[in-house]
């Protein structure tokens, strides 16, 4: 009787697991050609990333008081200490100080002269960094602001030592920031020493290397390297890396240079996003390849 009531085999066990093996790869690889080709779920993403956004919050809390109550008791005494350091410096200084001020006034005549525009200063806003992306192969970070407070893709982010790198995409209550070392990140900048031009592209693995500088230029470790200002996004003078290593190849037209950066955004927690134009700012996704290819032509 049990034989009778019994269904047939098919309807019974269903789809073999390698038939739902290649049906969920087949769906996945179909996501990802949409997302990849058509940016689909871009608004999926950030859907998502914003209903995230307070249990993470929640997650993250006890570890971040800790952390910070912590950091607090244990670098109260060495601030103390600065704090005295500081003001000594600070009298030391004071007629260092004067002479800027005097030096500074008398720029400002001689740009009134000739009619220059003095550069607008750096403005922007102070964030924390709050954790970094899981992909090791990519050098990124997320900071703990993003569209509530007006950050915007494209804007240049600095810490305290210099250029970390660039926002790249911005969500309801964070930023991504692809830092100055990440293979698709590039930085017009100059040799402060010389003021030759060029370009720093990031290599993944902490360093970046100075391209299209002839082999016979005067480059050599230790000159330090700053923004040269000519892509719109970043003013002109902040520092960026060092070299540490210059290797000159008869049969290559151009000397392979590499640098470290001077600014450590995996390790400090607090850096400056800094405002930007809605026009100076070119899409992320150029950021690469259009100023190369315009310094190059």
């Amino acid at each position: 009787m049990a034989a009778v009531n019994e269904a047939p085999p098919f309807f019974r066990n269903g789809p073999t697991p390698f038939a739902r093996l290649c049906f969920y790869v087949a769906c996945a690889l179909a996501l990802m050609i949409l997302d990849l080709r058509f940016h689909a779920l871009e608004t999926a993403r950030k859907g998502f990333h914003g209903l995230l956004e307070p249990l993470r919050n929640v997650a993250q809390a006890p570890v971040r008081l800790f952390s910070d109550g912590s950091r607090y008791f244990l670098n109260l005494e060495r601030v103390r200490a600065e704090n005295q350091a500081l003001r000594k410096a600070q009298l030391k200084s004071s007629p260092i100080i004067a002479h800027y001020a005097q030096l500074e006034a008398e720029n400002r005549r001689l740009n009134a002269l000739l009619g220059l525009r003095a550069q607008p200063a750096a403005t922007g806003q102070i964030a924390r960094v709050r954790y970094t992306a899981r992909d090791p192969f990519t050098r990124r970070v997320f900071l703990d602001k993003g569209l509530r407070e007006g950050i915007a893709a494209g804007s240049p982010v600095i810490d305290t030592q210099g250029v970390i790198g660039q926002v790249t995409r911005v969500f309801p209550f964070s930023a991504e920031v692809t830092l100055l070392t990440d293979k698709d990140q590039a930085i017009p900048v100059q040799v402060e020493r010389t003021g030759q031009r060029s370009f720093i592209f990031g290599l993944g693995n902490g360093l970046v290397e100075l391209k299209y500088i002839p082999i016979n230029a005067d480059i050599r470790a230790g000159d330090r390297l700053i923004t040269s200002g000519i892509d719109g996004v970043y003013q002109p003078g902040f520092p960026v890396a060092r070299v540490i290593e210059v290797t000159h190849d008869s049969n290559d037209a151009f000397a392979r240079i590499i640098a470290r950066p001077l600014s450590a955004a995996e390790n400090h927690h607090m850096v400056m996003i800094l405002a930007t134009t809605p026009e100076s700012a070119p899409h992320p996704e150029d950021a690469r390849t259009g100023p190369v290819a315009r310094e190059t032509q």
